[in-house]
């Protein structure tokens, strides 16, 4: 009988160069705000260690890669507070972004088809308690804090949710738009299958003075449109998945100033870690991949991608 080696979350850490931000992660936040040092963990061991990757151990090693800060982000109800908790408690190295993600927007509206991803997908008790428009509401009244940097992650999701849920994708999506405008924030965009609807919907709506296009999946004619309106694009770690040609074809299009990096983490772990759970330092990776696309020095590109996250966020 064979037993299949467990993955752990990797201890490597690449230290860059210069300084850089993660501008999209999701932090675990299970646990009190307050014990997030002992109790929020990524959920695995680190490899020969036999003890959980504390959030502590996280920042220990964002400092360790050059990674300055985080935006982690909270896109259910649940995790709205705890997320904006946590950059309260290490203002210095997180920042918060919130919104109800595109999936939850068709559960709130009670819509539990299932999608193309073939899953069920099943009504949690804040989705019964909270309207479509409550939890928007409960983002707009969060998002006032001064740790929230941006609205996100919002837009939409074809390959989750079934055709009946998308209206309300779309419903939702034009409020969030709204809100990052009426609050003059950032608007961060999770675009799954859905490219056409989400350039059309900004168009209709007029986009947000900074919009990102939190990993960015489009190929070079959708790059173009973004370059055209001055809207940036954020690379997660599929751009370093071999098979990804057509996303680093987009890459090449974009212009220098519109380009951000990200690790979506826990997951889309970027090469040479693809397989083990992703954590926000793998950024270094990401940045690292970049800088060899665009074929400038790494302490270059760190300063270039560095420069943007401060122009769209501030930090």
């Amino acid at each position: 009988m064979s037993h299949k080696k467990k993955r752990h979350v990797y201890p490597d850490v690449l230290a860059l160069p210069r300084p850089v931000v993660d501008n999209h992660t999701h932090i675990p936040v299970h646990g009190e705000p307050g014990a997030a040092d002992d109790q929020r963990d990524y959920g695995d061991a680190v490899e020969g260690q036999g003890r959980p990757l504390t959030v502590r151990t996280a920042l220990e090693r964002l400092r360790a890669a050059n990674v300055r800060r985080v935006i982690t982000c909270g896109c259910e109800v649940p995790t709205l507070e705890p997320n904006i908790a946590l950059a309260r408690q290490y203002p210095d190295q997180v920042a918060a972004a919130i919104a109800i993600h595109p999936n939850d927007a068709a559960l709130h509206r009670g819509v539990t088809d299932v999608g193309a991803d073939g899953m069920e997908h099943g009504l949690d008790p804040w989705h019964r308690e909270y309207s479509l428009e409550d939890a928007v509401a409960l983002v707009a009244d969060l998002a006032r804090d001064p740790h929230v940097v941006a609205i996100g992650e919002t837009g939409l999701d074809y390959f989750r949710t079934a055709d009946a849920g998308k209206a309300a994708q779309i419903e939702s999506f034009r409020m969030h738009i709204e809100l990052a405008k009426e609050l003059e924030l950032p608007l961060q965009i999770h675009d799954r299958e859905a490219h056409a609807d989400c350039l059309r919907v900004l168009e209709e709506c007029g986009a947000p003075e900074r919009t990102v296009f939190h990993c960015f999946s489009g190929d070079a004619e959708m790059a173009r449109v973004l370059a055209d309106h001055g809207w940036y694009a954020s690379f997660a770690g599929p751009l370093t998945y071999p098979a990804n040609e057509t996303l680093r074809e987009a890459f090449r299009v974009l212009p220098s100033e519109l380009i951000l990096a990200e690790t979506d983490a826990p997951y889309l772990t970027p090469v040479p870690w693809r397989g083990y759970p992703n954590a926000a330092y793998a950024v270094a990776y990401t940045v690292a991949f970049q800088a060899q696309l665009r074929g400038v020095a790494l302490a270059e590109w760190c300063d270039r991608v560095d420069a943007n996250t401060r122009e769209v966020y501030g930090i």
